[in-house]
């Protein structure tokens, strides 16, 4: 080609300098010329509807790369920072344009080409619509690789930080999500309490309450399921989730509430397996540790009487064992994982096994003894029979023995208090036997459906029992009482997001495995429930420790083949959840303590050498203990449910802000929700917060706002792209859009103040007083009530270079 035909092409190439605009808004974006913003504008169109590529963001300058208009282009933002060597953002607006510089890179879209920096010796390699800068040394992307189009992503790749897991197990969702997330749901609740609640509450009631608890955790479950796939959830499982979506300050406390959970959670299984273990196991294990002269297992609890005494002292000492078990590694806590989970299974066979074996009756099973309608309590019994001469080997063969006018009368009458009113009611009515297991159609003539709401220290309705012989109820019972103590029996939802670093498809393993077993866990409580009722007799549910048949757990005499198959299996699963949750609250704990929001929690981020995090495990131990110093599983599962419910509400509410305000990075992988069920399902959780006990319930929305202003006052600023930013951007854009376009009412005047500032702003250090003067008098003027822009001026020649780059 000769020189005159290089010139002629030369001068047919548009020049890039002269294609820009006069107006220059800021140096990052005077690099692109109309016809540039159009072409990256097409290709941004294009890339929405396909993964997305992770471009790297450096911290050096490069030069603009002419684009051809015959390809495909695409774009890369080279940043340049002074303080640090590579950066990676979530949002393009998170870029300091008055510190750093922009420069485009152009990728052809079907050939692969290699810019160099002759300054760095650094190589830009690009392939398709992938642009990615290498070191010289060859690693890959893993530590350099970054996007500007993160902000389609939650969360983005640096704001995540490089997790150093070792090996994938790759659990696929049965191993992976279904059967753990079964096993921390399926509880000693169910063992111990649900058989209570049918007897007090009736079928028809016990029905609404799992109705309500199972729809909650279904309804957060669907929630759980959009926003688990609609990113990649890091260490921190559920915290992680929560805050980069709702924000550091309101993550942070619905975090915190989410790690008390797991915590108090622990204290709740413990005291739950030591009632198993003093109640129907070991009950000569039962020290005479009450303070106001009660003595072991006798009716009635007292704050300081001797059957919460012996919980909290045993609750201590399992509690202290399993400390030191995890703190000798999280690969000790996992050997005992399948020996709780087959527990429990075998556990549920048993008992439904039992159920439909004796759903006819049966006469040779338990029978009970009975006066007017109320049980009378085994033990005192044998205490006279003995007393009477009757050997006790005869008395455990045949409890009918136990069953005669004698002992009965000794029992409610005692020396000297022969006009006694107990001893009166006694001589008026006849002792009798009741059978246990009555069958389905006695046990529903029986009223198993309709409630009988009892008085703390009845025996039925109505009546109070004589507390050295009947049994009575230790609490004033009500449907809402019955609600708070039923539904920790549901939670454990999140298990499946806690174990998403050791799956194969975290994205389609969470939603399938987590929604199956929250159905399967429903499923099998109101099975559960319906065997109950249909089963046994009302009475005899209403016996909440099996007193009346001899110190055994009701459920266990229901099972088949054996009843040690549930008493056995139930106290181990116990301990077997106790542990996995006092695994992962310090964990919980050193997530939050590392992302540096709440400058307290800093000692917390620490770990030994083996990766345990030994100060957060003695923390968590600290605020077990005390939450086992309740006494009894009743009172710790009423505090538990409202840490639960915030962290639930708390999903339900970033599945409805993301998908009411379609912000653009909400794309989850899971098609199956609704913002209306998102709503309905926090709804529902401030509906038991509040329903159960309000001003538990303002307790800890106090905390969580308390928590929310100190992060706020106090911690360290993180960009997460929360959706509470979103709803107030959106907030603010229909706003805008619903003012019209027309003189507003005298009424609904504001004042519109525009300034126009001009200075010299290459010294960024000197302030010009007389800008400063200006937005004074604009602040005068609008007092608070209108909007003030300010328009900062840059006079510089287009087409000097020089000048431009010292703006």
């Amino acid at each position: 080609m000769s020189r005159s035909e290089e010139d002629m092409s030369r001068a047919a190439e548009p020049d890039p300098e002269k294609s820009r605009g006069p107006t220059t808004l800021h140096p990052a974006f005077s690099l692109l010329s109309l016809d540039g913003y159009k072409s990256a504008y097409s290709s941004m169109r294009a890339l929405r509807s396909r993964p997305l590529p992770t471009i790297e963001v450096t911290s050096e300058t490069s030069d603009v790369a002419p684009y051809t208009d015959d390809d495909t282009v695409s774009i890369a933002l080279s940043v340049m920072d002074n303080h640090q060597r590579s950066r990676r953002f979530s949002t393009i607006t998170q870029l300091n344009t008055g510190n750093e510089k922009a420069s485009l890179v152009s990728v052809c879209h079907d050939r692969r080409v290699s810019l160099e920096d002759g300054a760095l010796g650094r190589k830009l390699s690009t392939f398709g619509n992938l642009a990615l800068f290498k070191d010289d040394d060859g690693n890959s992307a893993v530590n350099q690789s970054s996007s500007i189009f993160s902000a389609y992503t939650t969360p983005g790749p640096k704001e995540r930080g490089i997790s150093e897991h070792g090996k994938k197990a790759n659990l696929g969702i049965l191993l992976g999500v279904y059967l753990p997330t079964i096993q921390h749901i399926l509880g000693v609740t169910m063992f111990i309490r649900l058989f209570w609640i049918v007897g007090v509450a009736g079928l028809g009631y016990t029905t609404l309450i799992l109705l309500l608890c199972s729809l909650c955790t279904f309804l957060t479950s669907i929630s759980l399921s959009a926003v688990a796939t609609n990113g990649v959830v890091e260490s921190g499982g559920a915290y992680f989730m929560i805050s980069r979506n709702l924000g550091a300050e309101f993550g942070s406390a619905v975090g915190i509430l989410f790690y008390l959970a797991n915590t108090v959670a622990t204290s709740m299984y413990l005291v739950g397996g030591v009632e198993v273990m003093l109640m129907y196991l070991a009950p000569g294990m039962t020290l005479p540790l009450g303070i106001g002269g009660e003595e072991p297992h006798e009716e009635g609890h007292s704050l300081f009487g001797s059957q919460l005494n012996n919980f909290r002292l045993y609750g201590t000492l399992f509690l202290l064992l399993e400390v030191l078990i995890v703190a000798m590694g999280v690969k000790f806590v996992q050997l005992m994982a399948p020996v709780s989970l087959m527990c429990v299974i075998l556990a549920v066979v048993a008992v439904f096994a039992g159920g439909f074996s004796n759903m006819d009756g049966n006469d040779k099973l338990c029978r009970v003894c009975e006066l007017n309608d109320s049980l009378i309590m085994t033990e005192p019994m044998k205490k006279i029979a003995l007393q009477q001469g009757i050997e006790a080997a005869n008395i455990s063969d045949n409890y009918c023995l136990l069953c005669d006018k004698s002992i009965i009368t000794d029992l409610y009458c005692e020396k000297d208090s022969a006009d006694d009113a107990s001893c009166t009611q006694m001589l008026a009515h006849e002792v009798s036997y009741l059978y246990t297991i009555r069958g389905s159609a006695r046990a529903f003539k029986r009223g198993n459906i309709y409630p009988f709401w009892l008085e703390e220290g009845d025996s039925k309705p109505l009546t109070q029992a004589v507390k050295r012989a009947e049994v009575s109820q230790d609490h004033s019972s009500s449907f809402f009482l019955l609600l708070a103590i039923w539904f920790p029996a549901v939670t454990g939802i999140l298990t499946g997001t806690n174990m998403s670093g050791d799956l194969a498809d975290p994205q389609k393993s969470i939603p399938g495995g987590t929604i199956a077993a929250t159905s399967t866990t429903s499923l099998i409580y109101f099975g559960l429930a319906l065997i109950f009722g249909s089963s046994i007799d009302r009475r005899v549910l209403r016996d909440k420790y099996g007193k009346s048949i001899d110190q055994k757990m009701i459920v266990a005499a229901l099972s088949w083949p054996s009843p040690w198959i549930v008493t056995i299996g139930s106290f181990l699963s116990t301990f077997g959840a106790a542990l996995q949750c006092l695994c992962s609250a310090p964990r919980l704990l050193q997530s939050i303590a590392k992302d540096d929001v709440i400058p307290a929690l800093a000692p917390f981020a620490r770990v030994t050498k083996s990766n345990e995090p030994f100060l957060g495990l003695l923390f968590t131990a600290v605020i077990a203990e005390a939450a086992i110093l309740l006494g009894e599983v009743d009172a710790i599962a009423e505090v538990l449910d409202f840490f639960f419910l915030m962290c639930y509400a708390s999903v339900n509410l970033i599945c409805f802000l993301h998908s009411i305000l379609k912000a653009p990075n909400w794309r989850p992988r899971f098609k199956y929700y609704h913002w209306s069920l998102a709503l309905l399902g926090a709804f529902l959780c401030f509906f038991i917060m509040f329903a159960s006990d309000w001003k538990k319930a303002l307790i800890a929305c106090v905390l969580t706002f308390s928590i929310y202003k100190y992060v706020e006052w106090k911690g360290a600023k993180r960009e997460w792209g929360d959706g509470i930013r979103g709803l107030a951007l959106t907030t603010a854009q229909y706003s805008l859009l619903k003012v019209e376009d027309k003189d507003p009412h005298p009424k609904n005047w504001r004042p519109q103040l525009m300034l126009m500032l001009t200075s010299d702003w290459k010294d960024k250090e000197v302030t010009d007083n007389r800008i400063v003067s200006l937005i004074n008098l604009a602040a005068q003027l609008k007092a608070g009530q209108g909007l003030a822009i300010a328009v900062g001026l840059v006079k510089h020649d287009r087409d000097d270079l020089a000048n431009k780059k010292k703006i």
